[in-house]
């Protein structure tokens, strides 16, 4: 197997975060107040985020917002990422199209979320924050924040949903190995977890539920903030080192990409990777396709309902613009914890709104047969959230041969799977299976909000 790998100097580090939010014509629709509905204001925001983040999430003239140095020297340890010719997969496919894959699961964490972990400590740290909370579904955003938070000093809870708590044992060692307290989701430490509990007592957490339960505690707790690993917008802001890099190395390799490719659970990896290429889009009218790959199990994009929606389940986050499947509504228990969320962010779901990107729904059993291919033509194991990237480029591959063109693909493998082998063995055990939601079960949950 040739692996053609296209480095960049640490030196080549971005030293802005791309905004998209600023170039784009239709701003997504204002964040509302939870209680008195009226639009969001920073100031708004404070009581929950580091301030400097709240500012970040509601900016939308800024096209560039400046990196901090302190944020990007501990980016050094792992950045920039390489970018990696995929010449095995694509001779396993026999496809005529160019594969390219960005590599971020060589972070200390294993996956892209450190990119903003670092960020939101660092901003945390900043202004005299001491004890910050936050949730996490498979377990990758609190490892990479776990390290994040014992790199700035800061204490951190983590609340991890139930089902991921117990699918996914070593990823709560990281966490607690960096000096973080894992709790399961729900728990009956708080007001939403013990209501939780109470009306349904088997219930295997959510998203939705973990996030709630972080923030109760961080408002109720002296010098302590929320932090969120993906929908938000400054999330997304911070991500963006991904494309930003991917533009560089495709620059190196000759080649500018036809399709951009990124999973999708609430918009982080699929933003970071999809957005520096969209500005081309919007500005230069470049035709790129950017494909936002979720479970079929969890089909916000696909199947959801655009209205305003709370991003958690008790109701304690703002009222979002969202593609949603309702802020209550209970996914499956798939072995891709990070992608089982209700909702879209704000900018994707006004981009998806315009046509500006496009969505896929992938089954379970389809990702993981991906997975299994990409590791033994490429040699590394994905992470199953990343398994949904790596089988729609895999489907677009085999178009492109059908076709007959050659067409250049590039897809974020946002994390490696080395903590997520018993899930492996489950495939191959013949012990997963595929779920699927009526539509009669979609409409019914978006009608219970109403």
């Amino acid at each position: 197997m040739t692996t053609k790998k296209i480095f960049l100097d640490e030196n080549e580090i971005p030293t802005a975060w791309y905004n998209i939010v600023a170039d784009m014509k239709n701003k997504p629709m204002p964040m509302l107040h939870p209680v008195t509905k009226k639009e969001l204001t920073p100031e708004d925001l404070y009581p929950i985020f580091a301030e400097k983040l709240a500012q970040q999430e509601l900016n939308q003239t800024d096209a560039w917002i400046e990196i901090p140095e302190p944020v990007r020297d501990l980016y050094k340890i792992y950045r920039p990422t390489p970018l990696v010719r995929a010449y095995g997969l694509e001779k396993a496919l026999d496809t005529p199209a160019h594969i390219y894959f960005k590599n971020e699961s060589v972070s200390p964490a294993g996956s892209h979320k450190l990119n903003s972990a670092i960020a939101q400590a660092y901003y945390c740290k900043e202004q005299g924050i001491t004890n910050i909370t936050t949730e996490t579904g498979a377990g990758q955003w609190g490892s990479a924040l776990s390290f994040a938070a014992k790199f700035f000093g800061l204490e951190l809870a983590v609340y991890m949903v139930k089902v991921s708590y117990e699918q996914k044992p070593y990823r709560r060692m990281m966490m607690q190995t960096w000096g973080a307290q894992v709790v399961a989701s729900p728990s009956m430490s708080t007001k939403a977890g013990r209501k939780i509990i109470t009306e349904n007592p088997n219930y295997s957490g959510s998203l939705g539920c973990a996030i709630s339960e972080a923030i109760e505690l961080a408002t109720s707790t002296p010098n302590c903030k929320y932090t969120l690993g993906s929908v938000l917008n400054h999330v997304s802001l911070h991500q963006t080192v991904i494309g930003l890099e991917a533009e560089k190395q495709m620059e190196k390799a000759g080649e500018y990409p036809d399709i951009v490719i990124g999973c999708f659970g609430g918009g982080s990896n699929f933003s970071g990777i999809s957005f520096p290429f969209l500005r081309h889009n919007i500005l230069e009218g470049k035709k790129t396709r950017l494909i936002a790959a979720e479970p079929a199990s969890c089909p916000k994009l696909t199947r959801g309902q655009f209205r305003y929606d709370f991003g958690d389940e008790a109701g304690y986050t703002p009222l979002l613009p969202m593609f949603t499947l309702g802020h209550n509504f209970a996914p499956a228990n798939i072995h891709a914890g990070g992608l089982r969320y209700h909702g879209a962010g704000t900018i994707i779901s006004q981009l998806k709104k315009d046509n500006l990107i496009e969505a896929v729904d992938i089954n379970q059993l389809d990702s993981f047969k991906a997975g299994v291919l990409f590791a033994r033509s490429e040699g590394i194991i994905p992470a199953p959230e990343s398994c949904h990237a790596i089988a729609t480029a895999i489907n677009e591959a085999n178009q492109a041969k059908l076709e007959g063109k050659q067409k250049t693909i590039l897809f974020n493998l946002s994390g490696h799977g080395m903590i997520d082998l018993p899930s492996y063995d489950k495939y191959f055990s013949g012990d997963l299976q595929n779920y699927s939601l009526s539509d009669e079960e979609i409409a019914q949950n978006l009608n219970n909000l109403d």
